[in-house]
């Protein structure tokens, strides 16, 4: 008996041996995971855009200025001399935060008048923003215990000298599922186009279909076409479906063009598409279509920015992230969804998409046609 279960082991090791998708589960896998977890992930992030709005250049104000680039929270990207700068650069995404400070904010500080200071946060992202506002409030402390002194030093005592007021833009509540519905879009799109389609073709090989199909007069190109329109219609489905969700149940604001998400949804669904059809040319099982979409999907949900704040992964790891076709369209979706952008603040994700479905069409159409030849 041990001797008949030996050498069943040894048949199922070295089936195992010949299968480089299961190699690439054993070995790659727990690798991605380590780099994911252990490397990309962090909810304290780090150097995230600060945009200051000085309409004060006094010693109070460079001081403050100072202890925020001390604090490892923020990056201060520009400093602007007039309202409303501000606010645009948060709608485009270029800022998370921006700090106003008022134009007789020193004379009042000096008069013990306790001057507001204004904080603008990006909040589609609340997760992004808990320890950074904190950090604001102790670095604007830290500037004027140094700056009050002599005469002034009485203003420390008592309550805090300056008003902090904190604005939270596009997500005022900081409800968690104004950020987490719309990326879901991206989300649920990947895992039903690019797997299913994958999975879709290499079926038709390994079950010895795709000779029927190539008997007939249908084209490689028409042979496509005909395997991705179906789900298309599948992907316009679950979008409307997510879509009146968001409005009934989770009340999830809508500020933009519907009809830009809709054309930008379905070049995401093309892209999908696209990858997984790529996808099934590399493969030769549906076992393994479904491994290599694994490896695609974890990265997607984990790095896109969707669970986790994208600016608080490494630069390396942001690099990575760029090439995956989820965080461009999580940004246009909540770009449009709770910013209200027009197609002019949309191109830019937009042409990163197109480039990807250019690229990924092409390699599907040249692969697919060596793979039936």
């Amino acid at each position: 008996m041990w001797e008949r279960i030996g050498a069943m082991v040894f048949k199922e090791l070295r089936q195992m041996a010949r299968d480089p998708g299961t190699i690439a589960m054993m070995f790659f896998f727990p690798i991605i995971q380590l780099v994911i977890f252990g490397v990309a992930i962090n909810n304290d992030p780090r150097h995230l855009p600060l945009v200051v709005e000085s309409n004060d250049n006094s010693a109070f104000s460079r001081s403050i200025l100072s202890s925020l680039r001390t604090t490892g929270y923020f990056d201060l990207t520009e400093v602007a001399d007039h309202y409303g700068e501000g606010e645009r650069l948060i709608a485009e995404g270029k800022a998370q935060f921006v700090l106003t400070i008022p134009t007789d904010f020193s004379r009042a500080l000096v008069r013990g008048e306790k001057p507001q200071l204004l904080l603008t946060v990006d909040a589609t992202d609340p997760a992004s923003t808990g320890p950074a506002v904190a950090a604001v409030n102790e670095a604007v402390s830290q500037a004027l215990q140094r700056e009050l002194r002599g005469p002034l030093a009485g203003r420390q005592q008592g309550a805090a000298p300056v008003d902090l007021v904190l604005h939270r833009s596009y997500n005022p509540e900081g409800i968690t599922s104004h950020n987490t519905v719309p990326g879901l879009l991206a989300i649920i799109l990947s895992m039903t186009m690019v797997a299913l389609t994958a999975m879709s073709v290499t079926r038709e090989v390994e079950q010895g279909t795709m000779e029927n199909l190539l008997a007939t007069p249908l084209r490689p190109v028409e042979v496509m076409v005909g395997k991705i329109v179906p789900y298309f219609g599948m992907g316009l489905v679950q979008v409307l479906v997510v879509l009146a969700a968001a409005k009934l149940i989770f009340a999830v604001p809508f500020v933009g063009s519907f009809w830009l998400l809709l054309t930008v949804t379905l070049l995401f669904t093309l892209v999908s598409l696209a990858l997984g059809f790529t996808m099934s040319t590399l493969v030769k099982s549906q076992v393994q279509s479904m491994q290599m979409s694994m490896f695609y999907l974890m990265p997607s949900i984990l790095l896109s920015g969707f669970a986790f704040p994208y600016r608080g992964m490494p630069q390396p790891i942001q690099y990575i992230a760029e090439i995956l076709p989820p965080t461009h369209y999580i940004r246009l979706v909540r770009g449009i969804m709770l910013k209200g952008w027009d197609w002019r603040l949309a191109v830019p994700e937009t042409a990163v998409l197109l480039l990807m479905l250019v690229v990924l069409g092409t390699v599907a159409v040249r692969r697919y046609r060596d793979t039936i030849a």
